[in-house]
């Protein structure tokens, strides 16, 4: 059964910004999370209870929820985005799921 995709529209409009490539290649890795969602790595310590799934040198982090939704926290360059997660669930009132 299949997971529902929930991507925040700074994310959406991130990603109409790629390189039609990189484009293709995220979207074929969002399906693939949308069809088994344990594909990608478990985070820790501050970043626990998301997942990251490699794409090149881009990353996708997401949160499984208990109503069969992925939500997309973020996407972005692996150099970059762990750091940046943080800073955006910092930010959120409640970053649990």
């Amino acid at each position: 059964m299949r997971y529902r995709l929930s991507v925040p529209d700074e994310t959406a409009d991130f990603l109409r910004s790629l390189h039609p490539e990189i484009k293709r290649k995220i979207k074929a890795a969002l399906n693939l999370i949308a069809s088994d969602a344990g594909v990608g790595k478990s985070l820790r310590d501050e970043l626990r209870g998301l997942k990251s799934f490699q794409i090149g040198r881009f990353r996708i982090i997401y949160r499984v929820t208990s109503k069969r939704i992925i939500e997309i926290v973020a996407i972005g360059p692996r150099r970059t985005i762990y750091e940046e997660t943080y800073r955006l669930l910092k930010k959120l009132p409640t970053a649990g799921s």
